[in-house]
């Protein structure tokens, strides 16, 4: 059970992800406390068993509770056009849950 793990692909990234993991992901329609099911699994190792899907494995769920939800840090956005005198500076904080994984 120590070495199980998945990979999951969510928000437009891929996640490995293992049982009591807690992992910050795309901002998703969850409040805290809910539990998230994941049927986007891309491979599963369990035991001695691999399984690798095409593209994603059939039956295969992950469930994961919602811990919380907030905002990373600050990123500045910069831009400068030269000899025309014009800049811009905006920033962003992009928005995440949190979740840990249940169980594969």
């Amino acid at each position: 059970m120590a070495n199980d793990f998945a990979v999951i692909q969510t928000g437009g990234k891929q996640y490995r992800v293992s049982p009591g993991q807690k992992l910050k992901v795309e901002k998703l329609d969850a409040k805290s406390g809910d539990k998230v099911v994941f049927d986007t699994v891309l491979l599963t190792s369990v035991g001695d068993t691999v399984k690798v899907g095409a593209p994603y494995i059939a039956g295969a769920k992950l469930e994961a509770k919602v811990l919380g939800e907030g905002k990373g840090k600050k990123a500045i956005v910069f831009k400068y056009h030269p000899k025309t005198r014009s800049r811009k500076k905006k920033g962003h904080r992009q928005e995440y849950t949190e979740l840990e994984i249940v169980k594969i």
